[in-house]
């Protein structure tokens, strides 16, 4: 019997959950399909199901959950935590609000709590109203998303937007006045026709109030933060937690795949730019040229064998707009997905065996290209959750990261980690 299954809507967040329940000493492996359920290693008590559903259309999105949600109760999970992005990234189709309401129907429910909040990295969320440190979502720079902008600050307004259930709020007030209390305020607000809830959290204080009023839930959802606070509900305080900072060796090559447009991945990719080459991916040629896949393998071919190179489809604001300009903002999405994914299985092939994947949903299409099933996650720690390895005759290992995590150094300390995993006795 697992005690927790994740549903995470992409790679990068999937496995900052499962590295922040290792790091609590919860052995929790990723994988990428209901199937490898059954390849589940004996210690695990926790596991994620990383799958690539934050913008693929609502219906699709909630069948897709609908069915990781089956394969985890047919394995007896006690309970279900569907994951999203800590910013709340969605538009007012969804996908967030139709798949904790398809999610319901299958864990057979009438409730869910909705909470990003990650206190730890300064996401609180107060009356409704979401923060980014001290600035409101609305007013941050995820106003300029090329894909999900986020410009209300109301997470009600914004789920509301999304979902045929009514939605209402847990306030820090109510969340303060205990369990009993909020449990009674929260089947009132049922009996009043509401089943989704928006839930305050301004600190580590309350995700743990939170966590202690669900986890009897079936079903919960949020960012993060709150799966490991509630391994701390059933966790033995005794336990000796041994933390994995390394995992399997990999040897062969070094490539980095930064697909995110964030401002933070593109100062890693500049700063990365200093010592070694990077291709940058003009989409908008790349429409045009029926070669250009090629284009980038002879690149990589001249390069690899002199240390790590990278691949590159980020770009600033007025270089989103330009391709979206010509491409439709779904259409640029699509085929930076398709030459990344094409580029990874490429340098694959050339023997590259350590990956950096910078991007959300670029991980997603990293794994989905390399065909991986599996991966083991090491402890949280300063690589943000990202460091992972697939086991097999021929390994792999990975650190992926979400696109606003990170210093402009990360790709040579995410490369270090895994070259100090080759050389471990």
């Amino acid at each position: 019997m697992l005690e927790l299954g994740v549903i995470a809507d992409d790679l990068t967040g999937g496995m900052m959950v499962a590295s922040l329940l290792e790091r609590e000493g919860v052995r929790c492996p990723l994988v990428t399909s209901v199937e490898a359920l059954d390849n589940l290693s004996d210690d695990a008590e926790a596991v994620v199901i990383g799958r690539k559903i934050r913008l693929i259309p609502p219906k699709e999105a909630a069948a897709d959950a609908q069915h990781s949600a089956e394969g985890l109760l047919e394995k007896n999970t006690k309970r279900i935590y569907y994951k999203y992005c800590a910013t709340f990234d969605s538009t007012d189709d969804g996908n967030i609000g139709p798949i904790g309401e398809a999610l319901m129907k299958t864990t057979k429910t009438d409730r869910v709590i909705f909470c990003p909040a990650f206190p730890e990295y300064s996401v609180t969320i107060f009356q409704g109203r979401m923060f980014l440190g001290g600035t409101m979502l609305g007013e941050s720079g995820k106003r300029f998303d090329p894909v999900t902008p986020m410009t209300n600050s109301n997470l009600v307004e914004v789920l509301q937007s999304q979902s045929k259930s009514k939605v209402s709020l847990v306030p820090h007030s109510q969340l303060v006045a205990g369990k009993a209390a909020c449990d009674d305020y929260i089947s009132r607000q049922i009996a009043d026709g509401a089943n989704l809830f928006i839930v305050d959290a301004v600190d580590d204080d309350d995700v743990t109030r939170i966590a202690e009023l669900t986890t009897d839930w079936p079903l919960t959802s949020g960012a993060d933060a709150i799966p490991m606070f509630m391994a701390r509900t059933w966790l033995n305080t005794e336990r000796k937690v041994k933390q994995r900072s390394l995992l399997p060796p990999a040897p062969g090559y070094e490539a980095v795949i930064a697909g995110s447009c964030a401002g933070n991945t593109q100062r890693q990719v500049s700063h990365f730019e200093d010592k070694h080459p990077v291709f940058r991916v003009d989409l908008v040629e790349a429409m045009s040229n029926s070669n250009f896949l090629n284009k980038i393998i002879d690149w990589a071919k001249n390069n690899i064998n002199k240390g790590p190179i990278c691949i590159s489809t980020s770009a600033d604001v007025d270089g989103v707009k330009r391709a979206q300009e010509k491409l439709g903002r779904d259409g640029a999405a699509a085929l930076a997905d398709e030459i990344l994914g094409s580029s990874a299985a490429a340098l694959k092939d050339l023997g590259v065996r350590k990956f950096v994947v910078a991007g959300g949903e670029t991980s997603g299409q990293f794994f989905k290209s390399l065909n991986i099933e599996q991966v083991q996650v090491s402890s949280f720690d300063n690589l943000a959750g990202g460091y992972c390895h697939e086991a097999s005759a021929d390994p792999i290992s990975i650190v992926t990261k979400a696109g606003g995590l990170g210093d402009e150094k990360f790709f040579f300390t995410a490369l270090e980690r895994m070259r100090q995993a080759d050389n471990q006795k």
